[in-house]
């Protein structure tokens, strides 16, 4: 029987538990949290369709705003924090830790079919923001090399929220430093890189620091969740793989900051920015996903466009819903 309690986030909102067993990673039991949005009680809706979220790194869902903007559009809105994340994070374990990408099938294809359940077998628009814009394309394609493909399991299209396509910085570290992540992350994959703490970002979103979202500083910290380098080296693994070339099988929309901004402090044009990703390197590897792929930047947005100030937050909803015009238009 499926379960759904009362979620942090209030009134309208439930989750439900995913039990995922022993971890492939030995961290004991693991779970994934589905999250759903359901004003006054009811999800029927004609034409049946479901968007489903997934979160980067340091992150989890709590967009409720984002939820809602989705939710007046017709679809009904799910978010999924995967095995260690947010919600799933269980005393005693890594968070966000995972050796191998794939391990994230598990509860993707779990969740998939719960909302597919929840809306009578309609179809779902996958939305993912920052290393969730990574997981989500590698499983797509392995998703789409079966019989029937992704829009055979029931999947609408893609929208990608400043998708994490390559490792920013210099381009040492790309080469190089990817060797040397890949040969300690295979023997002391639990072991930490030596970063400083920087909070710039954090700075600019939470409303504590003048920012203008509340969320739990335990789950999205400030300076960051530690970087480990058998975590990285599975994200380096699956670069490599997006940049040989995916078939996800459905229509992609990639949303990006126009410009990236790295500082150590925190300024005006920290709100102006991508402060985490390359947003170069997404135009690069854009194109590596198969399909029909849009990409748009925006100005002045920050790395999760969604949480940018007001004016490029409202254009990346507009781009959002005019894509979406074009996909229901063909038949999504």
């Amino acid at each position: 029987m499926t379960t759904w309690a009362p979620d942090v986030l209030g009134d309208g909102y439930q989750q439900l538990t995913i039990p995922l067993g022993i971890d492939p990673d030995g961290e004991g039991e693991i779970d994934a949290t589905l999250v759903r949005y359901q004003p006054e009680g009811g999800i029927d809706r004609t034409p049946a369709r479901a968007v489903l979220y997934v979160h980067g790194f340091t992150d989890y869902f709590f967009q409720h705003h984002m939820a809602e903007h989705f939710h007046d559009q017709g679809y009904s809105f799910f978010a999924l924090d995967l095995r260690k994340c947010g919600r799933s994070l269980k005393q005693g374990q890594t968070a966000h830790f995972v050796t191998d990408l794939a391990l994230y099938d598990e509860e993707l294809g779990r969740a998939l079919a719960l909302v597919r359940e929840q809306i009578g077998g309609g179809t779902v628009l996958l939305v993912a923001h920052s290393t969730g814009g990574l997981i989500l394309p590698l499983w797509l394609d392995r998703l789409n090399r079966k019989p029937g493909g992704s829009a055979g399991a029931g999947i609408a299209g893609l929208i990608l929220n400043s998708p994490w396509f390559d490792l920013q910085g210099p381009s040492y570290l790309r080469s190089v430093g990817t060797v040397a992540v890949k040969a300690v992350g295979r023997v002391k994959d639990r072991l930490a890189l030596k970063q400083p703490p920087i909070d710039v970002y954090g700075r600019s979103l939470h409303v504590g620091t003048g920012g203008e979202w509340d969320y739990n500083l335990e789950w999205k910290p400030m300076t960051g969740f530690p970087v480990t380098f058998g975590w990285l080296r599975a994200i380096r693994h699956g670069h490599a793989k997006l940049h040989r070339g995916l078939d996800v099988g459905v229509p992609s929309l990639i949303l990006r900051s126009e410009k990236t901004h790295y500082s150590s402090r925190y300024t005006a044009k920290s709100d102006e920015a991508d402060l985490v990703l390359d947003v170069r390197q997404i135009a690069r590897w854009a194109g590596c996903l198969g399909d029909r792929t849009t990409i748009v930047p925006i100005e002045g947005a920050r790395h999760d466009v969604f949480l940018s100030t007001e004016v490029p937050r409202k254009q990346a909803f507009d781009e959002v819903d005019l894509w979406l015009n074009w996909l229901h238009g063909h038949g999504a």
